[in-house]
């Protein structure tokens, strides 16, 4: 498969899943979590599928890419020091989370994350990833239809 191939995939997996979860967090109040900001795509496709929540995005920036965000609803640095400043704020409120990891990141980098997010999840919130994640309380849950295991996953959190 080329390279270009595997990007497509991603991507169709990507808005699969975050289509699945919009339509799961429909009866769940509260807002919704980005986590890697990126080219702003996965972003933009929350704000249309959900376009009356909050989306609170944490990225290392560089800050001039999130410029167009609104200032209060961006924190930048490492999520894995910048999540903990949230806890107070936004303590298990967040409907939806999205954790979109640049090539670097690795899967010990996701499982360092995973347990900092949890406190931000509502019950019942649903959690979109593009690597695995182990959270005790949280049940994996099935990927749309047509979709091969591996690309994405998604998570309900209890």
């Amino acid at each position: 498969m080329s390279a270009l191939d595997d990007q497509i995939r991603r991507l169709m997996a990507q808005r699969a899943c975050l289509d699945h979860a919009a339509d799961w967090v429909d009866e769940i109040d509260g807002p919704v979590v980005v986590i890697g900001y990126g080219d702003g795509a996965a972003y933009h496709h929350i704000t249309s599928l959900l376009p009356k929540r909050e989306i609170v995005v944490f990225d290392r920036g560089p800050e001039a890419e999130l410029s167009r965000l609104p200032r209060d609803r961006v924190t930048l640095g490492d999520p894995v020091s910048t999540l903990p400043q949230a806890w107070d704020r936004m303590s298990r409120s967040a409907a939806l989370a999205h954790l979109s990891f640049a090539v670097t990141d690795t899967p010990r980098h996701a499982s360092e994350l995973a347990p900092l997010l949890a406190p931000l999840m509502a019950p019942g919130g649903i959690v979109v990833s593009e690597k695995p994640l182990a959270v005790p309380g949280w049940t994996d849950l099935p990927l749309p239809v047509n979709m091969s295991a591996g690309r994405h996953y998604l998570y309900r959190a209890e």
